[in-house]
C-alpha cells in the first residue's frame, strides 16, 4: 500500500487504499491493522482512520471482535427464505463447522406461556411443550440464538440429545415428522445486552430477529421459535416471483 495519502478527499482515498488493501494483502481471519496504525501509517487522524474502520465494517469487509481487534471477515452463512435448511447444513456449505450449546431444555405446561404463543401453536392451555434456548456455534463463534418451542404430543420423544443436534433431523428422521414449511417474519433489531453478552457482540453489533411456526404436512403447527442472527455473520436471500396479491401468513406470528 502507498504509505500517504496525496489527494482530497482524505476519507475517500483511504476507504480505496484500506479496501485494495484487503485482495492484496490479507486472507479471511487475517487481523487487520489498528486504528492507531492506519492513523500512523496514512498520516491521518484516529478519527478518518476510525471512520474508515467502520465504513469497512458496515460494508461487510471486516468483523470487529470485542476485546480482541478487528479482522477480515471470514465467509458468512447464507440464510435462503425460500426454503427450510437447518442450520448445520447452511454452516457446511460456508465451509464453517457446526456446534450448539444448549442453555435450556425444559417440558412445560403452555399456560406458562402466552396467548399469543397458544393461538399460533393451536394448542390449549393445559397443552405440553418443549421450551428450549440453543446458541449455535460456527467454527466455534456463536451465530445464533434460539428460543424455541414445541408441541409435546407431536413430538413426544424430544430429548435433550436432540436439542444438541439438528432438530430438523430429529422431526424428520428419528419421528417420522413430514414438514410442509413455515411461516416467518424478518425484523431488524437491537439486541438486549444479555443477548449481546451470549452471541458475544456489542449491542451496537446488527442482528436480525426471525419469529416463525413450523408447520407438518397436515396443517398442524410443530413448533414457535424467536432466533436472533448476527448481522455480520449472516446474508438471507431469496429469489422473488413473479408480480402476485399480497396473501396473510398462515401462522399467528405477530
Amino acid at each position: 500500500m502507498d504509505k500517504i495519502l496525496q489527494r482530497n478527499p482524505v476519507y475517500q482515498q483511504l476507504n480505496e487504499r484500506l479496501r485494495a488493501s484487503l485482495g492484496d494483502e490479507y486472507q479471511c481471519g487475517d487481523k487487520f491493522l489498528t486504528e492507531r496504525q492506519i492513523s500512523e501509517q496514512f498520516e491521518v487522524s484516529r478519527a478518518t482512520a476510525n471512520k474508515a474502520l467502520a465504513s469497512l465494517v458496515s460494508e461487510g469487509l471486516l468483523e470487529f471482535r470485542r476485546g480482541i481487534g478487528t479482522f477480515v471477515r471470514r465467509d458468512v452463512i447464507n440464510y435462503d427464505v425460500r426454503s427450510l435448511i437447518s442450520f448445520t447444513e447452511k454452516a457446511k456449505a460456508a465451509r464453517k463447522n457446526p456446534g450448539t450449546e444448549l442453555i435450556s431444555f425444559q417440558k412445560i405446561v403452555a399456560a406458562e406461556s402466552d396467548e399469543l404463543l397458544l393461538s399460533a401453536l393451536e394448542v390449549e392451555s393445559d397443552s405440553l411443550l418443549f421450551e428450549m434456548q440453543r446458541l449455535r456455534l460456527a467454527d466455534g463463534i456463536p451465530v445464533i440464538l434460539e428460543h424455541r418451542y414445541v408441541v409435546a404430543d407431536r413430538c413426544p420423544n424430544l430429548t435433550k440429545t436432540h436439542a444438541k443436534g439438528s432438530l430438523y433431523r430429529a422431526f424428520t428422521e428419528t419421528h417420522g415428522l413430514l414438514i410442509a414449511g413455515a411461516d416467518e417474519i424478518i425484523r431488524a433489531v437491537s439486541l438486549k445486552a444479555s443477548e449481546a453478552r451470549q452471541l458475544q457482540v456489542s449491542t451496537r453489533t446488527p442482528a436480525l430477529e426471525v419469529v416463525s411456526v413450523g408447520f407438518l404436512k397436515n396443517s398442524q403447527p410443530l413448533w414457535w421459535e424467536r432466533t436472533l442472527y448476527r448481522g455480520d455473520q449472516y446474508e438471507f436471500h431469496s429469489r422473488l416471483g413473479p408480480i402476485q396479491s399480497a396473501t396473510p401468513p398462515r401462522g399467528k406470528l405477530r
